[in-house]
């Protein structure tokens, strides 16, 4: 009797705990593949390995996640505990607990982009590490003889470059490193570029260029290895990325950003035009000056020649020399009178007269000579003797102003001790 009540159940099906779990993975897998789930992050955590793990959960449930660490490796963000997600990929279960969980393929925050969450998540930690600290960053040399830039060879932002140096300054010399400047790998082979040109030890600045683009299409500046080789660069560095209004980690990196390809450029070679327009008008002001001076100490010079001081110096000079005459026209005819006088007398006179003369006569050449080095002191030449000289044209014309030589022409150059020729490059 029991013997057929038990034949009334039919066989028992015994499975092992292995075939359950495993009969659901499949069931799991097959049903809920490809699937997106949304949820808040928590008990995130990441062990050596490279996977991530956290619950996503909501108000009512929670469900265990993993991301294993090539797929972790393409997120543009880092997930942390609190945040709002949504995740695709498809439900599983791990078999040594028994439990269900969503491998994920792919993440994106709720609220910002992925790229805007990762650029924001980079900047600040990047920051808190002094990457963009002022005092850090390096000036750029006063003359550079070469420059090197990164990036594309055959992009708009490398022509905009050669254009601007062709016209400002042609002599300035140039090596590209050729990049990818979007895409994969971009980041690493711009890091590359840095490091190669930061390297070579004739380079003065790096210039890291690229047009502009949308924010996919520049995010390799935004990659942690581009700011590490710019922040490492021994060099100064220049980020000239996309267009104004764009802004990259690069940027805040780099030692100085230039708001377009263009204006790197600008930046570059304007040194070198600044320092000659510099240099043109201190020449033309020292010239000024120097006519200034000229015109001045000549009309001083005029007005001594002038002076009443040295017509009556001149005057009474003729006075005494005449006197002089005089006086020994009176001597010789008076002499045959002198001689009925005693010799002593006569001979006392006559040296007491001459030492009046030469007394008077020496004290007038002072007066002169005085007067003749005070002439020297005002003279042109005197300035000439002192450095300056002056410049005439072929025509004799005082030349002014570096426009009225034209190049190739001769001028002649009157200097303290004498003349030459000289012609204008």
């Amino acid at each position: 009797m029991q013997q057929q009540e038990l034949k009334l159940f039919g066989e028992r099906q015994i499975l092992s705990v292995s075939q359950v779990v495993n009969s659901v993975k499949v069931s799991l897998e097959s049903k809920f593949h490809d699937i997106w789930v949304k949820g808040e992050i928590s008990n995130f955590r990441t062990p050596p390995s490279g996977h991530i793990y956290f619950t996503l959960k909501d108000s009512d449930a929670q469900l265990k996640v993993v991301c294993f660490r090539m797929q972790n490796r393409l997120l543009k963000f880092r997930p942390e505990d609190g945040m709002d997600v949504l995740a695709r990929g498809s439900l599983s279960v791990y078999p040594p607990r028994g439990e269900f969980q969503l491998v994920v393929e792919f993440m994106e925050p709720v609220g910002p982009g992925a790229l805007q969450l990762a650029f924001e998540q980079l900047k600040s930690r990047l920051e808190a590490e002094g990457l963009f600290d002022q005092a850090r960053k390096k000036k750029l040399p006063l003359l550079p003889a070469k420059i090197g830039v990164v990036t594309s060879p055959t992009g708009a932002a490398i022509q905009d470059i050669l254009r601007v140096l062709s016209r400002r300054n042609d002599r300035l010399d140039i090596l590209i490193f050729p990049a990818k400047v979007q895409g994969s790998g971009a980041a690493q082979q711009i890091a590359r570029g840095i490091h190669c040109l930061d390297s070579r030890g004739d380079i003065d600045v790096i210039v890291v260029a690229r047009g502009g683009g949308s924010s996919e299409d520049l995010w390799g500046f935004n990659e942690e290895v581009v700011a590490r080789a710019i922040f490492d660069a021994r060099i100064p560095v220049i980020s000239a990325i996309g267009h104004e209004i764009d802004f990259t980690i690069a940027d805040f990196v780099a030692d100085l950003r230039a708001a377009t390809p263009s204006a790197a450029a600008e930046i570059v070679s304007g040194v070198r035009e600044d320092l000659w327009k510099r240099v043109e008008n201190l020449v033309r002001r020292s010239s000024q000056a120097i006519r200034l001076c000229l015109k001045d100490k000549r009309g001083q010079l005029q007005r001594l020649a002038s002076s009443r001081a040295f017509v009556d110096a001149e005057s009474k000079l003729r006075f005494f020399l005449q006197r002089l005459d005089e006086l020994h026209t009176r001597l010789i005819k008076t002499a045959p009178s002198l001689f009925s006088s005693p010799r002593e007398r006569i001979l006392q006179h006559k040296k007491t007269l001459r030492q009046q003369i030469q007394f008077y006569l020496q004290s007038k050449r002072q007066l002169m000579t005085a007067r003749n080095e005070q002439l020297q002191a005002y003279s042109p030449l005197a300035v000439l003797d002192r450095g300056y000289a002056i410049v005439t044209t072929k025509n004799r014309e005082i030349v002014r102003d570096p426009a009225q030589v034209k190049g190739g022409e001769d001028v002649d150059v009157r200097v303290a001790r004498g003349q030459f020729r000289a012609q204008r490059v």
